[in-house]
């Protein structure tokens, strides 16, 4: 499934879309170069389930945890990490698949570690649709993994 973004509201909203999708134990994992615009969709994913708080990228804590309306919001940023032992110090091993939803940029270079049942977002800057100066539009994949994200974006989109 592919949505193309035309600013940063669109794709804070499509996040919103998206997170009201989302139950306890769901994990997605964001992709994308820096700027692509991970955290905005995470804001969104943010605001649909009720946290109130300013949600920013964790590049530096690697893990922020957010209050929501019903579960919290676990979001990571993996960027700093190079090795799959360093995963052990990060608390992302606690939340896979507990209480909450995981949200984890920069999280594909762990795929194995993660798990099958997720749901891949790949966000791709689209630079040659854009006039010198302009911010381009993002092309926003949604790619399913294991029957449990599978049945729940195919029951939301009809497919």
């Amino acid at each position: 499934m592919r949505f193309v973004s035309h600013s940063t509201g669109e794709t804070i909203a499509l996040g919103e879309r998206l997170g009201a999708l989302l139950a306890e134990g769901d994990v997605i994992v964001l992709t994308g170069d820096l700027g692509a615009g991970k955290t905005q969709l995470t804001k969104g994913i943010a605001r649909a389930l009720g946290v109130a708080d300013d949600v920013t990228s964790p590049t530096f804590t690697i893990q922020m945890v957010y209050a929501g309306r019903d579960f919290e919001l676990n979001h990571f940023d993996l960027y700093r990490l190079e090795r799959a032992d360093e995963l052990e110090d990060t608390g992302l091993f606690d939340v896979l698949g507990a209480d909450g939803v995981c949200v984890i940029e920069w999280g594909e270079q762990f795929i194995d570690q993660i798990g099958d049942d997720r749901l891949d977002v790949v966000l791709t800057r689209l630079d040659d649709e854009a006039a010198p100066g302009e911010e381009p539009p993002r092309a926003i994949d949604l790619i399913p993994h294991g029957p449990r994200m599978i049945r729940r974006l195919g029951a939301a989109l009809g497919i």
